[in-house]
């Protein structure tokens, strides 16, 4: 299956502009449940590679991957979404995603169970996240998308992690890259 690359377009719509306007997801599954993320986030998509498990990680961790170089974080995203760990199979592939901690980018690989397709949906079918609530996190979702009225929910790449988080793997990546750690948990 060799590397799919997407390249980073800047998305001529946003989702307060004209109903005649399209965006770009790229959807996937995750343990039979189909999501989408803007497609302006997807850095690239890959096979899956060896993962190195770091000790004393959360479980939705799953380790680092070595790209091109480059110490990544790999999230198991089904675990992530408490949708318990992604089983691997021919189909499951990595998407390196740009995520942002402060005024700093960082690329972060999410596992999948595997990559459907790039969707186009239309602005008037592209809703606000449900309100369940304050004690159930939707943080991470930036929107409803309709498609076939099949509602396809549209991750926030941003907010899947919280910022601590973010910042954790953040540490863990120059650690790793470094050779070990300076002890702190």
């Amino acid at each position: 299956m060799g590397e799919l690359v997407l390249s980073n377009r800047a998305s001529a719509a946003t989702h307060t502009e004209t109903s005649d306007e399209v965006t770009q997801y790229l959807t996937f599954a995750v343990s039979d449940e189909r999501l989408a993320m803007s497609i302006d986030a997807v850095k690239e998509i890959i096979e899956t590679p060896a993962v190195t498990r770091v000790p004393m990680t959360p479980d939705y961790i799953r380790g680092v991957i070595n790209l091109r170089g480059s110490v990544v974080p790999v999230i198991d995203l089904g675990a992530r979404l408490g949708r318990g760990p992604i089983i691997l199979t021919k189909r499951s592939c990595i998407v390196l995603v740009e995520v942002h901690v402060g005024d700093e980018a960082h690329v972060l690989g999410m596992l999948v169970d595997e990559v459907k397709n790039i969707l186009e949906i239309a602005a008037e079918d592209i809703k606000p996240p449900p309100e369940f609530g304050s004690e159930i996190r939707t943080d991470f979702i930036e929107a409803m998308g309709r498609v076939d009225d099949v509602f396809v929910i549209i991750l926030s790449v941003d907010h899947v992690l919280s910022m601590q988080e973010l910042a954790a793997l953040r540490r863990l990546s120059q650690e790793t890259a470094s050779g070990g750690s300076d002890g702190e948990s």
